[in-house]
């Protein structure tokens, strides 16, 4: 098996890492189907997992919504978070297009584009795992450290999942 850290876009979440000066850890694990799977899988609780979810303002460009797992955005929070009226989250090849990074190993580290990050409240304060720009692994990171590298804007942005 080939080392995990020679795929691409793990070489660019570690390259990012070092240049923000973050301590990432790339985890190893058999591909999920779903967020659930892959908690368990890593013997984390759902809420660990941080969802890093592409979000399409309408002038076209993006922002990084990081949610953790359990929860989903809650539109009406987030657009008053941001400011504008109208958001939507894009289709997968969208996504991929404007971060370089597949549905389900999407991470704001190394993006092909820094786009705003907006944090949901109950990311911080924990070690956190999120997409490490391959499918089967996952990165872990101190949440509030991430948070102050990418000068994350940390609001109330998320409700439960129903």
């Amino acid at each position: 098996m080939p080392d995990a850290s020679s795929h691409p876009g793990i070489q660019r979440v570690l390259a990012a890492s070092i240049a923000l000066g973050l301590d990432v850890e790339i985890v190893d694990r058999p591909e999920a189907g779903s967020l659930e799977e892959a908690a368990a899988l890593l013997g984390l609780d759902p809420s660990d997992i941080v969802k890093s979810l592409v979000v399409k303002r309408h002038d076209g460009s993006f922002l990084f919504a990081l949610v953790p797992g359990g929860r989903q955005i809650s539109w009406s929070k987030l657009r008053g978070v941001v400011g504008v009226n109208k958001l939507s989250m894009p289709p997968a090849d969208v996504a991929l297009e404007a971060t370089g990074y597949e549905r389900g190993t999407i991470t704001p580290l190394g993006s092909s584009t820094a786009w705003p990050v907006y944090a949901d409240q109950a990311v911080v304060g924990r070690r956190v795992a999120l997409g490490a720009g391959a499918h089967g692994h996952s990165a872990f990171v101190d949440a509030d450290a991430l948070v102050r590298a990418l000068g994350a804007t940390v609001a109330d942005i998320s409700d439960p999942v129903a």
